[in-house]
């Protein structure tokens, strides 16, 4: 494999210049170099280390300690969006749809505890993608046979969805897991308890996203970054964009999530997953009442009645909480749900 920070082929696309791992091996610490693809990162993973899949079965890209405060920059592939762009055809792909950068071994991390991932920045490059997949997303019956592609420039106005429309950037993360505890789960859909394809807006600038370990070193891997989304993704594809998400790693001994969960400035949000739509309501608040009676100490009266008064739900990403048919690969079953708490009532 080749170096953890090695840039690639997108280095000389990027204007990156020297390589700042070439010569290393993987797991050593890989230094930022100069330059906008690297400036304030300590570590870096170019897109050439994507991969289709959340998996322990491949060699970490990355060995990292947690708690340092170091920062990782995971760089995604908007690659399958371009060749869509140019052939219109599904059939006609040899990139992968949604790889994930990684992954990333946190020493020290064991089955039971739980990574803390606060992203700091997601850098953005100077377009986004607007595409329509036959047969996917709530809006695929109005769409019709036929794929729609769009590419959307993003300058410092905005993100340049049509000629009329310009919007403030609002980039998040839409897949962001670690390792189940055998085999691979996949990038696109389901939702699964180690994270994944969640697409939810909450995973962006500021927020740290708490996340199961179910295998020694927990096999942290990102991708799918998005320069906006609406609330539920109704397209199944958003503004998709190329881009590298800054995040730095701690860890949570024996925190014990079954799903994962969201830390905001404002809010504690829990996700819920199940099927049919009512399990994934029914976990997210159990969870939710979990953290204040268990965690927090709370009667379950009090719990019960905060949670009725202010601990709002709504649909999270449209990628289903269950394994799809797989007569029909882009229906999910299920649904992603968010359950929120105020900080303000702890």
């Amino acid at each position: 494999m080749t170096a953890a920070g090695s840039a690639g082929d997108g280095a000389a696309a990027e204007g990156a210049g020297t390589d700042p791992g070439a010569g290393a091996s993987v797991g050593e610490p890989t230094r930022a170099s100069s330059g906008p693809r690297h400036d304030g990162i300590d570590h870096f993973l170019g897109k050439e280390h994507g991969r289709p899949g959340f998996t322990a079965s491949v060699e970490p890209a990355l060995r990292i300690e947690p708690g340092t405060g170091e920062r990782i920059g995971f760089e995604t592939s908007d690659a399958v969006y371009a060749e869509l762009h140019e052939h219109h055809d599904l059939a006609k792909l040899s990139v992968p749809i949604n790889p994930v950068t990684g992954p990333v071994y946190v020493e020290g991390a064991k089955p039971g505890d739980a990574l803390a991932v606060t992203v700091h920045e997601i850098r953005l490059i100077e377009h986004g993608w607007s595409v329509s997949l036959p047969g996917s997303g709530a809006l695929q019956h109005v769409m019709g046979d036929e794929m729609f592609t769009r590419r959307v420039p993003i300058d410092s106005d905005g993100v340049h969805v049509t000629d009329r429309h310009v919007f403030d950037a609002r980039p998040m993360i839409g897949c962001m897991g670690t390792a189940p505890a055998e085999g691979e789960n996949s990038t696109i859909m389901p939702a699964y308890p180690q994270g994944g394809n969640m697409d939810v807006t909450e995973n962006t600038v500021g927020s740290t996203v708490y996340l199961p370990v179910m295998v020694e070193g927990a096999y942290l891997s990102i991708g799918d970054v998005h320069a906006i989304m609406a609330e539920g993704e109704s397209s199944f594809v958003a503004i998709e964009a190329e881009g590298t998400a800054v995040v730095s790693v701690d860890l949570v001994p024996g925190l014990g999530l079954r799903a994962p969960r969201i830390e905001t400035a404002d809010d504690w949000i829990f996700v819920g997953l199940g099927d049919p739509v009512q399990e994934s309501v029914r976990r997210g608040y159990e969870d939710a009442f979990s953290f204040l009676v268990d965690d927090h100490g709370w009667s379950r009266g009090d719990a019960y009645a905060v949670l009725s008064a202010v601990g709002h739900s709504r649909l999270g990403g449209p990628t289903g909480s269950a394994a799809p048919d797989p007569l029909h690969p882009f229906a999910a079953v299920g649904a992603v749900t968010l359950h929120r708490v105020p900080k303000s009532v702890l």
